[in-house]
């Protein structure tokens, strides 16, 4: 890498870190199987994992803490999210509520995915106000999705303009929370949790009591 390269990368995560720019991260894995037919079936299984947020919560080690809350912001137990239904994540060694809305979802013969943007907390739940509960700003994205190509199954997160939401009334009185939590704790652990997420899709990883 370039003295210039090191110049403009070190000049783009400063910019991240007030607020003034975004970052795209690609996380995935893949498993292959001996015949199409076991792949076929393994895609399936994949399908449900995917779709079963609540599930993701057993992963072994240090994981964080997905719920699935439908559209009026009540708990539930869906094994299929729908468009408008919410998720809370909540980091480990934290209590701090992060709260996405499903925004898209898509099942074809060999894709499934679903996609997420940061949200308010459900006006049920809480103030209803504009105020972010999320550390990154509402234009970012997660997407969460399964393919298969022959015998091989992918699994993916998709991080799409993670920018800090520390700006404005959207941040409220969370933007140095914000801030601390995106450049440190979820800096550190963001690899960790959707490397093991995605092992998980392609069945390189179970869950406790799947």
């Amino acid at each position: 890498m370039s003295i210039k390269d090191i110049f403009n990368k070190v000049k783009k995560e400063a910019k991240v870190l007030q607020g003034e720019d975004t970052k795209d991260k690609l996380f995935q894995n893949e498993n292959t199987y001996p015949t199409e037919q076991e792949a076929i079936a393994a895609f399936e299984r994949s399908k449900e994992k995917l779709f079963n947020v609540n599930s993701w919560t057993k992963l072994s080690g240090v994981n964080s803490t997905f719920e699935l809350y439908d559209d009026h912001g009540r708990r539930t137990t869906a094994l299929t999210p729908k468009i408008g239904y919410y998720m809370k994540i909540i980091l480990p060694a934290s209590t701090i509520e992060n709260w996405v809305k499903i925004s898209g979802l898509r099942e074809e013969e060999n894709l499934a995915e679903f996609v997420v943007h940061p949200s308010e907390k459900p006006k049920e739940l809480g103030h209803g106000d504009a105020e972010v509960e999320h550390f990154f700003i509402k234009e970012a994205s997660s997407t969460f999705r399964v393919t298969r190509e022959g015998n091989t199954i992918h699994g993916y997160e998709i991080g799409k303009d993670e920018g800090i939401n520390n700006q404005g009334k959207e941040a409220g009185d969370r933007a140095v929370l914000n801030t601390f939590v995106a450049e440190g704790g979820w800096a550190l652990f963001q690899e960790l949790q959707w490397d093991k997420l995605t092992r998980y899709l392609v069945h390189l990883e179970e869950a406790a009591e799947e």
